[in-house]
């Protein structure tokens, strides 16, 4: 899981990459979880906060 302070040290391309990354895995663990075979469930939640995260710096870039 990527901090705040991580995510900052990074160059907005990085970050976009890393975003589109994320949303892949996340679609495959959705896609585990409605067949059953995931086991840990938690990492749903820790993708979803890393994306939202990763989008608030970009937008806070974009204010400045």
């Amino acid at each position: 899981m990527l901090r705040a302070k991580e995510i900052r040290e990074m160059d907005t391309p990085t970050i976009n990459d890393e975003i589109k990354n994320l949303k892949k895995e996340l679609f495959d663990l959705r896609f585990q979880h409605a067949t059953g075979q995931l086991e840990n469930t938690a990492r749903l939640s820790t993708v979803r906060k890393t994306i939202a995260r990763m989008m608030t710096i970009l937008t806070e870039r974009e204010g400045e």
